[in-house]
């Protein structure tokens, strides 16, 4: 079992072995994810003959399971240790792949993707909070990003095998149970080489009130009141929800962003490959533009989580939304071209979101106390990971009662929103 009797320091040059081993995990969680990007709305249209309402239930159940996930990790990770809950996000994901292989109805495609929203929200909340743990305040945009860079390339990856495995040998089995390997591995990876961060965040709360008490004492000329020399009151669930949701202006913008974000990204899980297929594009080539979103996502946030940390988490956030909602638009507008269309609107979508996720995540950082970070981390995510079932419910009635089309562009509208509002209510370096 790993053990954490090593000298605590903070850094990622200090903390680089188990650094890159979380990275490695959370590429393995990113391609649980992936496993659905390409193939799973077309078995729902073409296997199940469903409406697109019907096919959205997946995503809307994924989404649900994962934000609630989210908020109620933030809080019991102060109960446990985070390498615990990782081993128990990954132990719930087992089944996943086996499920979705075999579903004999949608409803089992449907209970499938509730267990794996509480393995989203357990595995990938928990590399979040460690990578942060690890490498302390100074450098947490650029971890935020390698984090969010190796969970997407997890997806991109395995959205473009599983298009291609579907073209070879069918829309199932075979593509779904490339997930059983990304199971298996992260779980024996966590069980025998991951250690706990707990101690890392213990010493940055520390060094976080020796920084205060400091700053006071110069300050004011004066010793620290009573109290001020202790810990710090960490918030309850409730008052840090509230604060997220509607009673802090910087918070509820950073909030909003998230979910609109993953708003388009549930909207185009659910009905892109559907749409290009309708439009005469062909498994492998969908599995391509399924690919080139998230692989662009990825490998974006190499540089705009660095980005971040230098010019502060407000431009990244409204220029990044702003080129999703531009992206969106070309997507329905250039369907003659339908292919170039998905290439073109999957790129800036993965631009855009490159620049959106890790500043959203540090600017949520960046406003809280550290010993209130995982619970703050866990209401942002809800809030965000809502937007999945949002979009998807959205998307659904939309293409329902109009167009596949006009999805797309209520999308699109719904993004120029919400790049609009976080530059009216955005603090500009999330401070």
């Amino acid at each position: 079992m790993p053990t954490t009797s090593r000298p605590v320091r903070l850094g990622l040059r200090e903390n680089l072995g188990q650094f890159t081993l979380l990275a490695l995990v959370n590429l393995l969680v990113g391609g649980m994810v992936g496993l659905e990007r390409t193939v799973t709305p077309l078995v729902g249209a073409q296997v199940f003959g469903l409406g697109d309402l019907t096919i959205a239930l997946f995503v809307m159940a994924f989404g649900l399971t994962k934000a609630v996930t989210n908020l109620v990790g933030g809080a019991v990770v102060g109960r446990s240790t985070r390498r615990n809950v990782l081993l128990a996000g990954w132990i719930v994901g087992l089944p996943v792949p086996f499920v979705l292989a075999f579903a004999p109805n949608w409803w089992w495609v449907v209970a499938a993707n509730v267990l794996l929203g509480v393995n989203q929200g357990l595995t990938w909340s928990m590399t979040v909070n460690m990578k942060i743990d690890l490498v302390g305040p100074a450098r947490r945009g650029l971890a935020l990003g390698i984090n969010e860079t190796a969970g997407y390339l997890g997806v991109a990856l395995t959205a473009l095998v599983t298009g291609y495995l579907a073209t070879a040998y069918g829309l199932q089995p075979v593509p779904e149970l490339l997930g059983a390997a990304y199971a298996v591995t992260g779980l024996a990876l966590t069980l025998t080489l991951v250690r706990d961060t707990t101690p890392h965040a213990r010493l940055e709360a520390e060094q976080h009130h020796a920084h205060r008490h400091d700053v006071d004492r110069v300050r004011d000329g004066r010793a620290d009141p009573p109290g001020r020399s202790g810990a710090t009151a960490t918030p309850g669930l409730g008052t840090m929800f509230a604060e997220l949701s509607w009673r802090n202006r910087n918070l509820t913008s950073i909030s909003q962003a998230g979910l609109v974000n993953n708003l388009n990204d549930g909207l185009t899980w659910v009905l892109l490959p559907v749409l290009l297929v309708q439009a005469g594009v062909t498994l492998g080539g969908v599995g391509i533009i399924k690919a080139l979103y998230p692989f662009m996502w990825a490998v974006g946030m190499l540089a705009t989580g660095h980005l971040a940390d230098r010019i502060g988490r407000k431009i990244p956030v409204v220029a990044g939304m702003t080129i999703q909602a531009v992206g969106l638009l070309i997507i329905p507008l250039g369907l003659s071209q339908a292919f170039l269309a998905g290439i073109v609107g999957s790129f800036l979508l993965g631009v855009g979101t490159a620049l959106v996720y890790p500043a959203l995540l540090a600017a949520i950082s960046d406003a809280v106390h550290p010993t209130a970070r995982a619970a703050a981390l866990g209401g942002y995510r809800f809030w965000r990971d809502i937007g999945y079932a949002v979009g998807a419910l959205v998307g659904g009635l939309t293409a329902a009662l109009a167009s596949l089309e006009a999805a797309v562009l209520v999308a699109a509208a719904l993004t120029g929103g919400s790049a609009v509002w976080s530059q009216l209510a955005m603090r500009p370096r999330g401070r």
